[in-house]
């Protein structure tokens, strides 16, 4: 029996930004991303939580308005509560907008699983005068509920209790929690209260309609294997709704076609007889019984006459300033970010030549300390003098998530996005592209046309993401210091324009059709917590500098290899340690042969063998591209003691000109993403549209920088950029 387990799966579900993600950390302790928009979990996550003895195994699922699933992250809800069966389901309730979110809570009761609501956001609903009885909202939908505040932690306790005592009673033994601390923690309801002896509630939807669910819920339980897989209540209600997974689960009764030709004459004689869709007569009844037990259960003792949130939205939603408003916002960010990361990353590369001098110092000249200041400091010492720039970045768009205005932002470029074919819920993936492809690729999960994620996914690498800021930094920095900030959020600005164009190319040739209706409520804004913005800057710098001491340490040591090999030796009267001996070694190598061999591709983007072969491996990842470069351009290897750095070895290299650097800029923007986010793309879409993705970015990119390079050589802007 369920009660005697000593692991419990508990399933937290809910509307989209309800804060299950919160209340989720706060009751394992995890610290998955957390945003002030919906549909940050695109996949399940799953946390672990001891207390007395009992271990609780919290699954935190997308969110869903209803159990009538569209797109990819409702259908991994749907199907886990289903099919996997949790012992208890946990649904997350947004207190400010109750009677949204108990639409989905009366489905969750039709399945035969223990629930318990969490009333959460507890707090800012009481600050807007709203206030629930909880006690009797309790008695009239016949499930417990416990106030919570995700953020806080509170009332996380008390919903343990809770769970406690409603697996106890599902066992038939008295109730065995500890009702202390839920009364301390959950502003006056008691789970012994609550969850024990309550009456058997269950929505009826009229007589009419309840004599048509029995017959056919009598013929699905006919067969007691079926009825132990399927709730029957719950299945019997969907063919009511016409819901095609259910007519698909139903194939496996043995009198599925008698079963199924009784619902569909069902679903005909109720539209006759109300004269609406099926679907809209059950979807009415449920939203007049939760209006029922909203007047009963919650009272509102003022609403405030003034609204932060309608306050500023009159000027960040305004039609015609949002998008200027959206433009400047992220402008800002970038150069908050330069100026503040300048320093820094500074002291950071002055770091790294002192240690390069220090190994050069002590140990002699040889492939080991080659390997040390050339290979490791050199490759990965690039890489992490932008840590800097990373945390920054991630810190300000942090803000702005838990804020609220990626929402806003979602609206601003909707009417913008729809123009290129794009869905306004596209913006999501897009914006999180700025970070990490790979979750960019697994958000649009969230769209529910299959065309319109293909879409999404296919232009989302075109983002900048953080894996690209590095080498869009360094040869900022090197060739345009003065206006640094301006040429990274140009490029930027290049990735969103092609990405738009691209869609609206892709849209009217191979991924034809309109796009689907954007329909998406606006949370409100909130204070961000410095916990939880803290939280999302260690996680994505952390992934960055992991990927820097496993993946571009690999690499680094890789190409070391590949640019010493076979040793090169330097004609009589020439220095070994001189720089024509330098240079002439680095084409002697296998890296300078292979970058001589496959130059001519690159010649007509202006590239030369060093930037060619730095091409290449940044398809492992783009930081890859920095490592590449500080070993070609040997910067551990100065003769001065004084190192200066890989950005004015860059900016010294004759073959180099600010128009290549930039042109350099906007391919690195434009190739494929790196390995991992190329295996995403694989796993959502299929190897079709992978190889798609490939030829298409790569041919993209070698004739748009042709064209750029070529062009601006032509009018003189080789030197001048």
């Amino acid at each position: 029996m369920p009660g005697n387990k000593n692991t419990l799966r508990i399933a937290l579900a809910g509307n989209p930004n309800a804060g299950k993600t919160t209340l989720f950390n706060a009751l394992t302790g995890a610290h998955h991303k957390v945003g002030n928009y919906p549909g940050v979990t695109v996949e399940k996550r799953e946390g672990i939580r001891i207390r007395r003895e009992k271990q609780y195994h919290f699954i935190d699922l997308p969110g869903i308005y209803s159990l009538t699933a569209y797109s990819i992250d409702e259908v991994v809800a749907r199907d886990f509560i289903l099919d996997e069966k949790p012992d208890v389901i946990v649904d997350v309730l947004d207190s400010t907008n109750l009677e949204r979110n108990l639409y989905l809570c009366l489905q969750f009761q039709e399945l035969g699983i223990p629930v318990i609501g969490a009333l959460n956001m507890s707090d800012e609903a009481e600050s807007k005068g709203i206030f629930i009885d909880d006690k009797q909202l309790t008695l009239t939908l016949g499930i417990p509920l416990v106030k919570t505040v995700g953020p806080k932690g509170t009332g996380a306790e008390a919903l343990l209790d809770c769970i406690d005592q409603v697996m106890a009673v599902e066992e038939g033994s008295p109730a065995k929690a500890d009702t202390g601390s839920a009364k301390s923690q959950n502003a006056g309801t008691s789970p012994s209260e609550a969850g024990l002896a309550l009456p058997d509630k269950r929505l009826s939807y009229g007589a009419e309609i309840e004599s048509r669910l029995e017959t056919i819920q009598e013929a699905i339980a006919s067969d007691t294997s079926f009825a132990a897989k399927y709730p029957v209540r719950w299945l019997a209600v969907k063919l009511i709704e016409k819901d095609t997974n259910a007519y698909r689960r139903l194939q496996e009764h043995p009198q599925a076609a008698s079963i199924e030709t009784a619902a569909r004459e069902a679903v005909v004689w109720i539209e006759k007889h109300f004269g609406k869709d099926a679907e809209i007569i059950i979807s009415e009844q449920r939203y007049g019984y939760i209006r029922g037990a909203v007047k009963e259960s919650v009272q509102i003792v003022r609403k405030p006459d003034f609204s932060v949130t309608e306050a500023l939205d009159r000027v960040i939603m305004n039609r015609f300033l949002s998008l200027p408003i959206f433009i400047l916002v992220l402008w800002a960010v970038f150069q908050l970010t330069f100026l503040l990361g300048e320093y820094p990353m500074a002291w950071l590369e002055a770091l790294f030549s002192l240690l390069s001098g220090a190994i050069m110092n002590a140990m002699p000249a040889g492939l080991l300390r080659s390997l040390l200041v050339d290979g490791i400091i050199g490759g990965v010492g690039g890489v992490l003098s932008f840590v800097p720039l990373i945390v920054i970045l991630f810190f300000l768009l942090s803000i702005l998530e838990d804020v609220g205005y990626m929402s806003r932002a979602a609206f601003a470029t909707d009417k913008l996005l729809h123009s290129f074919g794009l869905h306004g819920q596209s913006v999501f993936p897009m914006m999180l592209g700025f970070g990490c492809s790979v979750p960019a690729i697994m958000a649009s999960r969230t769209l529910k046309s299959p065309r319109d994620r293909i879409l999404t996914i296919l232009i989302t690498p075109m983002m900048s993401c953080g894996a690209k800021l590095p080498v869009h930094v360094l040869l900022a920095a090197a060739f345009f210091p003065n206006h640094a900030a301006n040429v990274i959020m140009l490029i930027y600005a290049l990735g969103v324009i092609l990405s738009l164009c691209c869609a609206f190319v892709l849209k009217k040739t191979v991924l034809k059709g309109d796009p689907t209706p954007f329909v998406m409520e606006l949370p409100p804004y909130r204070s961000p917590t410095l916990r939880g913005i803290l939280w999302h800057v260690q996680e994505k710098t952390w992934l960055y500098v992991k990927k820097a001491g496993t993946i571009i340490l690999a690499s680094a040591i890789l190409i070391w290899a590949i640019t010493s090999f076979p040793a090169y030796e330097p004609p009589p009267g020439l220095a070994e340690d001189s720089v024509q001996a330098t240079e002439a070694a680095l084409e002697h190598s296998y890296a300078g042969r292979l970058g001589k061999f496959i130059v001519p591709i690159f010649r007509p983007m202006g590239f030369e063998w060093k930037l060619a072969a730095a091409s290449v491996t940044g398809f492992a990842a783009k930081e890859v591209i920095v490592s590449t470069l500080g070993i070609l351009y040997r910067v551990g290897a100065e003769e001065t003691e004084e190192s200066e750095g890989l950005r004015d070895a860059i900016r010294q290299d004759p073959d180099m000109s600010p128009l290549a650097a930039f042109v350099f800029m906007l391919f690195t923007l434009i190739i494929p993403p790196c390995f991992a986010a190329l295996a995403t793309i694989k796993a959502e879409i299929g190897w079709k549209w992978l190889g798609f993705e490939l030829v298409f970015l790569l041919a993209l990119g070698w004739v748009l920088c042709t064209i750029v390079f070529q062009v601006g050589s032509l009018i003189g802007l080789g030197g001048l950029l």
